[in-house]
């Protein structure tokens, strides 16, 4: 009976063992996860509102759109009322290195 029970536990070590090593592997792997998202986002304090706030010089009515944000001449403005563009999303639009002016293509019947 003793016998049993030893060939049963030591059947049970492997198991345990790897067990021990993926719960350990997780942990590890979370805190380095945490670290990288706190170097590499550090939180900033932000004043309220700040990431709602929109300036009236910044918005412009377009007919049949409604408003937008930021410059609209810039190939990577979102033509949206609530995000500038896709590169630099929270401005400010001026001076902005990542500017490329829209190439504008007029469309006529021959290109519908």
């Amino acid at each position: 009976m003793l016998k049993t029970l030893l060939v049963i536990a030591i059947g049970f070590l492997p198991s345990l063992f790897s067990l021990w090593l993926m719960r350990k592997n997780k942990a590890r792997t979370r805190a380095l996860l945490r670290r990288a998202a706190v170097t590499s986002f550090p939180r900033q304090p932000r004043s309220q509102n700040q990431h709602h706030r929109i300036d009236n010089q910044d918005r412009y009515y377009l007919e049949g759109v409604g408003y937008l944000v930021g410059d609209i001449s810039c190939e990577y403005n979102a033509r949206s009322g609530y995000i500038r563009c896709a590169v630099n999303p929270s401005g400010p639009c001026d001076g902005c290195r990542f500017y490329q002016e829209r190439n504008v293509v007029a469309r006529t019947k021959h290109h519908i």
